[in-house]
């Protein structure tokens, strides 16, 4: 494989992939952080209006809307315990520039790439960008594990309490 073929079949297509996933993980990061901070901040409010109407069995529509509020705050800061969706953010977008700026130095035959002879540069680029992407996977497999873990203690406690 020369430097054009890895550089296309592996590196760009390494880019893309966690570029995408760096997307979709910062978008549920966001979207759940501001729903809980939303969700968290008006449920006080609700809770201090003066509407007692009932609305079904004796319960009324503050009531009601203050308990999906809160449970749905619950969940969205339970899931993001778990599944870490800023870590993964910032694990796939670091990954994806570090294989950006290895790119550049390998093309521009800068740092370590400022070696003698093609093969030696090849070698060094590819040894790189593997340890880079073998860094990320370890990285992930590493929080997801922690949360396991962390969910695997609360259930623990909460059986024994």
């Amino acid at each position: 494989m020369n430097a054009d073929e890895f550089i296309s079949e592996r590196v760009v297509t390494y880019q893309q992939w966690y570029d995408r996933k760096a997307v979709i993980a910062k978008s549920r990061f966001l979207w759940m952080r501001g729903f809980s901070v939303v969700g968290g901040a008006i449920v006080p409010v609700l809770v201090n209006l003066p509407i007692k109407q009932e609305v079904v069995s004796g319960l009324s529509a503050v009531t009601i809307a203050v308990t999906i509020i809160s449970l749905l705050v619950v969940i969205c800061v339970s899931l993001e315990s778990v599944l870490h969706y800023r870590e993964q953010w910032k694990n796939y977008r670091s990954t994806e520039q570090l294989l950006g700026h290895e790119m550049i130095a390998f093309r521009a035959e800068t740092g370590p790439y400022a070696v003698k002879g093609p093969e030696d540069r090849l070698r060094i680029f590819v040894q790189r960008v593997e340890d880079a992407i073998r860094a990320e996977n370890t990285a992930t497999l590493n929080v997801m594990t922690m949360a396991a873990d962390a969910a695997d203690a609360a259930r623990g406690r909460s059986q024994i309490g």
